[in-house]
């Protein structure tokens, strides 16, 4: 007999309306277990109402969202159990210590004993000299660290990152997210949005790009590149001035140097043989990779 694995998180037509305001328009959208993926956005996109209802702290109009194939309205302590969220907001209790945030956290989900997971987890968010500090007195990336710490105290199999590091110092965002795809390669499938699209290019396997509430790409970080942006090669003529067959190419002029939009890096020779038969030497060159930020901009900007 074969068992059908759950996606890690099911999301079927969802839609979402704040008065006049779509903020959803039929989100379709699966996450396999064991992914790192990227849900990315401008802001008023549709990301962190998605969130918040996969969460349980929105309701949907209409569509339906699953956790690990459990039913967030129908099966809701299940999904719950199973999820674990990171919110953009600092939300915390002021009157708690780090650790006893955690403790209470824990004992929420019913999990006695889980000191030796708390200490893990001070540890790899640089919280062990703060775990008896009031969370109101901490900084704001402090606070955000132990956010963090509290979305993971009870070891869910899906992590969701709504905007992680923001505010957070290079130095832990480093160890954090080394810490985050330790947790990645143990099983946990982890959702991130993030304004700092190099982190999702970086991490992340695949991705979904959010316009207006509605998916208008999706797939994995190396499609995308390929499919949706050019190499940009910039040139230094001597004498500057570039032949008439490679205008074609050309995508403007910054100062003395010639910009050239290529599909392939393959085009890189050809258009060297056609500077050399023109007679026109190249004083510099740079050939500039795309990167997801480019893809970002061209499909949800424009």
């Amino acid at each position: 007999m074969n068992l059908v694995t759950p996606a890690a998180i099911e999301i079927h037509q969802v839609h979402k309306r704040f008065g006049s305001v779509e903020a959803l328009r039929g989100i379709d959208l699966t996450v396999h277990q064991g992914e790192f993926f990227a849900l990315l956005g401008p802001n008023g996109a549709g990301k962190s109402t998605l969130i918040n209802i996969l969460a349980g702290l929105a309701r949907a109009d209409s569509g339906r969202l699953a956790v690990l194939g459990h039913d967030v309205r129908a099966d809701y302590r299940q999904a719950r159990r199973a999820l674990g969220v990171v919110p953009q907001e600092l939300v915390y209790d002021a009157f708690f210590t780090v650790r006893e945030m955690l403790r209470f956290q824990s004992g929420y989900f019913g999990i006695r004993n889980n000191n030796s997971w708390i200490d893990e987890l001070l540890e790899h968010l640089a919280l062990t000299d703060k775990a008896d500090a009031y969370v109101r007195h901490l900084s704001g990336g402090m606070k955000r660290r132990v956010l963090v710490a509290q979305a993971l105290v009870h070891k869910p199999p899906v992590i969701v990152l709504d905007e992680p590091t923001a505010g957070v110092d290079v130095e832990l965002r480093q160890s954090l997210w080394a810490f985050i795809q330790r947790l990645n390669r143990q099983g946990h499938t982890i959702v991130l949005t993030t304004h700092y699209i190099e982190e999702a290019e970086a991490l992340c396997n695949r991705v979904a790009m959010l316009k207006q509430g509605q998916v208008v790409a999706l797939d994995t970080t190396a499609n995308l590149l390929n499919r949706h942006t050019a190499i940009q090669l910039r040139l230094k003529l001597e004498p500057a001035c570039l032949p008439d067959s490679l205008q074609r190419l050309s995508c403007g002029r910054d100062g003395e140097i010639f910009k050239l939009s290529l599909n392939r890096h393959a085009e890189l020779e050809g258009v060297l043989a056609t500077l050399r038969e023109a007679g026109v030497g190249v004083a510099d060159m740079e050939l500039l990779r795309p990167d997801l930020e480019d893809v970002f901009l061209e499909l949800v900007t424009a």
